[in-house]
């Protein structure tokens, strides 16, 4: 009896889990982090992971976890499914005005002459 408890529970593990439909559409947070939830299912194969979506949106709509516990969460498996999710940043270089106006006037002197030798 022991090895047909241990068949049952592995065929349950093996199943392919399915995709939660508890939607709420008139709760606009709760439908944002659905929709959320709902394109990382989409870009993961994995069944372990989908059911860790799984268990994390059924805590969700049970009030058990906060919404930024649940995005900080869901982030990691967004990272996991996606190699191109981070995106990185341009550092964009200031400078002052003043110097940007001398820059500018020197370019403008050096062109009008360049074109007389």
């Amino acid at each position: 009896m022991t090895e047909e408890t241990k068949t049952s529970t592995e065929e349950t593990q093996t199943e392919e889990a399915t995709k939660l439909l508890i939607d709420n559409p008139s709760d606009f947070k709760f439908h944002a982090a659905y929709m959320a939830y709902s394109k990382t299912w989409d870009k993961i194969t994995s069944p372990d992971t989908r059911t860790e979506l799984n268990s994390i949106l059924k805590s969700l709509s049970k009030e058990e976890m906060s919404y930024s516990s649940f995005y900080r969460t869901l982030d990691e498996y967004r990272k996991r499914g996606s190699r191109h999710y981070e995106f990185s940043r341009e550092r964009i270089e200031t400078q002052r005005k003043r110097d940007w106006r001398k820059k500018r006037n020197k370019q403008e002197r050096n062109s009008r002459y360049k074109g007389r030798h």
